[in-house]
């Protein structure tokens, strides 16, 4: 049936301190009634990485590792769905990065749903991502059509060796705005960043200028978040 498809790893996740790492997955293999219990629980064991905690009681393991247990004990009976409650919530830096990548190479056979709000995780692990706000779906889609479609204006920052006028910048297509920023490089507001980076190689050849650096940065999911549930918020506002 479809909870035997399903592997759950609640944001709380609920372990017994006084029991043993491979007691408790035993107990949970028995749950799901698994022949070859023994060889199961090493797999899973050794696929999230726990081994070097694996003789100690849950009690005694850092939050990281406890959810490594929780993950270890989603997967003892081969779901197909993996599905994950904030899975980086409470870890420090270096254990965050740890279950990411833990996540990764599940995902490499496995579908994996997760919640999380930090969006720089959604942005690390993602193909598709859903945004739901105050109950209400605003996006579903691959991230990649996510960005094409909520790319919004492109920072473009330029630096030269000389020191060239800003009327020759603002003068460029598809430009809207044009700073020299403290530390001398320029920032350029555009939509269509590839022409304008083209046309500031062109520019600068015309010119014989030097650029020194010449980089994109495109809208982050951070903002296309904040654009999403704003647009809600004023729709809701005007009905």
């Amino acid at each position: 049936d479809t909870k035997k498809k399903i592997g759950y790893l609640p944001e709380a996740n609920p372990l017994y301190p006084d029991m043993y790492v491979r007691e408790y997955l035993g107990f949970i293999a028995d749950t799901h009634h698994l022949t070859g219990k023994r060889q199961r629980i090493e797999t899973v064991i050794d696929l999230v990485g726990l081994t070097p905690e694996s003789k100690k009681k849950l009690g005694q393991l850092s939050k990281g590792y406890r959810q490594r247990v929780g993950l270890a004990a989603a997967l003892l009976h081969q779901p197909e769905v993996l599905i994950l409650d904030e899975p980086t919530s409470g870890l420090d830096p270096n254990q965050i990065i740890e279950i990411r990548e833990v996540i990764r190479n599940l995902g490499k056979d496995k579908t994996i749903l997760f919640s999380s709000h930090i969006l720089q995780e959604v942005e690390a692990l993602c193909d598709r991502v859903i945004i739901i706000n105050k109950g209400r779906l605003v996006a579903d889609s691959p991230l990649s059509q996510l960005r094409a479609q909520n790319s919004g204006t492109n920072t473009i920052r330029v630096s030269f060796r000389e020191t060239p006028e800003s009327s020759a910048l603002e003068q460029l297509a598809h430009v809207s705005a044009v700073t020299r920023m403290p530390d001398g490089h320029w920032e350029l507001q555009t939509t269509a960043p590839d022409e304008v980076k083209k046309q500031l190689m062109e520019l600068s050849l015309q010119n014989n200028w030097n650029i020194v650096s010449l980089q994109s940065e495109n809208r982050s999911l951070e903002e296309i978040f904040r654009h999403l549930t704003k647009s809600e918020l004023r729709s809701d506002q005007r009905h």
